[in-house]
């Protein structure tokens, strides 16, 4: 195990890796929770911070929420610089309503054959 950096280095380090939408420690005083734009923001967080992932727990799941729509979502649990990370992002996996015009083209092709 590496030893243990200050919290204020460590959210230091966090925020010239990479740029997580929250970081904070939690109640434990032990451990620090991550969230991150995209799942390829984590990805590259791990991968810029040297943790490989032999060396990191982490779960990913596909989800459909109560609005219908399907989501992706990624945790990872590594231990960095003596802290215990919980890291996680979430990333819709549709590609969301049609534009205007595309529906207005696929429905005359439709029509026309």
């Amino acid at each position: 195990m590496t030893e243990r950096k200050s919290r204020r280095t460590v959210f230091a380090e966090l925020l010239l890796l990479t740029n997580p939408t929250e970081i904070r420690q939690a109640g434990d005083g032990q451990s620090l929770r991550v969230e991150f734009e995209s799942i390829a923001d984590l990805r590259s967080w791990l991968h810029a911070a040297g943790l490989k992932s032999d060396d990191v727990t982490t779960h990913e799941y596909t989800e459909v929420r109560g609005d219908g729509i399907p989501y992706r979502t990624l945790y990872a649990w590594p231990t960095w610089h003596g802290w215990k990370i919980s890291a996680y992002a979430t990333d819709r996996t549709d590609p969301g309503p049609l534009d205007a015009d595309t529906a207005d083209k696929l429905s005359a092709l439709a029509v026309t054959g």
